[in-house]
């Protein structure tokens, strides 16, 4: 890991701890875990948000104003809006996303979750996400949350991310392995 990733991931998982603690004790972890889900879901969708939390060429204040108005808008609790304005006056934005992740990390540990990254070469039925939820929670003693992404260039088969174990019974893995062996034997 390269050392302004490790830096960044460090600075999230404090103000995480601090936000997370301050949701507990004023029993608004349900608020707290839509907080997250709403802001998310505003990175994924807007280049502009991701654009003013990474630019340097913003003022403090332009950045506090301008999530003051995404808080109002998304209808963030007070403690989001105000861990926000404390990032910008920080210049502590660009961990937005880190902290976003460790926050939902340690929900889910509150919860007795974990979460599984699972990349599909189509997408996965409802059924089919049961199903591996199922087998998970069977293998792992815990309530999985599955995060389902579609990579077409898979063929076939699934990749299965938990924590630190990976599971891959992609065609395109199997394909791979077979051409290595090939590539050994002549």
């Amino acid at each position: 890991m390269s050392e302004p990733a490790s830096i960044s991931i460090g600075i999230a998982k404090r103000y995480a701890a601090a936000v997370y603690d301050l949701a507990k004790e004023g029993k608004a972890l349900s608020a707290l875990e839509t907080d997250i889900d709403a802001l998310q879901a505003a990175l994924d969708v807007s280049a502009d948000l991701r654009d003013l939390i990474n630019s340097p060429l913003y003022s403090r204040e332009d950045q506090a104003k301008a999530l003051s108005a995404v808080a109002a808008k998304l209808k963030l609790s007070n403690t989001m809006g105000n861990t926000l304005g404390l990032l910008a006056a920080k210049r502590r934005l660009f961990v937005l996303p880190q902290l976003l992740t460790a926050l939902r990390d340690r929900l889910a540990e509150e919860k007795g979750e974990v979460t599984a990254e699972v990349v599909s070469a189509k997408a996965l039925t409802k059924t089919q996400a049961d199903k591996l939820a199922k087998t998970l929670k069977a293998q792992l003693g815990k309530d999985v949350k599955i995060n389902a992404a579609v990579d077409e260039a898979l063929i076939g088969g699934l990749v299965v991310k938990v924590g630190s174990k990976m599971i891959d019974t992609s065609i395109r893995s199997k394909l791979s392995a077979l051409q290595n062996t090939m590539k050994e034997v002549g």
